[in-house]
């Protein structure tokens, strides 16, 4: 049983990268889900595949890499909020993740979404990761 499958998840993604792996299967829920397509959305990630195969089902992620130097696209994955510690924003203190070249992953009564977009909805929320 895990404490913090966000970590969980983040960590396998991070592992990954840094062994390069071209693809990476994590068990699937529907915030995870909507985390992998944010990355996607982005430009983080290549592709993904939801698969519902189990109970649970996974998430098959393929992985980006840069063309020349074979450098993963991710250079960190970091998590803000943790189960311990839980770190709320309202829609003025959200983070800009080094000087808006990166993104942070909100959970907000919306939906979850990147920290610019929350601020454009002029809503807080639970800042779960960093990414850049």
């Amino acid at each position: 049983m895990l404490t913090d499958p966000i970590s969980d998840y983040l960590t396998r993604i991070r592992n990954a990268s840094r062994a390069g792996h071209r693809v990476v299967n994590v068990p699937a829920s529907n915030l995870k889900k909507e985390m992998t397509k944010i990355l996607f959305d982005q430009g983080y990630i290549l592709s993904y595949k939801f698969e519902e195969d189990s109970v649970q089902g996974n998430i098959k992620i393929a992985l980006k890499y840069d063309k020349f130097t074979k450098e993963p696209v991710i250079k960190k994955l970091e998590r803000a909020s943790k189960p311990g510690l839980r770190k709320y924003s309202g829609a003025e203190q959200l983070p800009r993740v080094l000087n808006g070249l990166g993104i942070a992953i909100v959970s907000t009564s919306h939906g979850v979404m990147t920290s610019k977009q929350a601020k454009l909805e002029n809503v807080g929320g639970e800042v779960l990761c960093y990414v850049y």
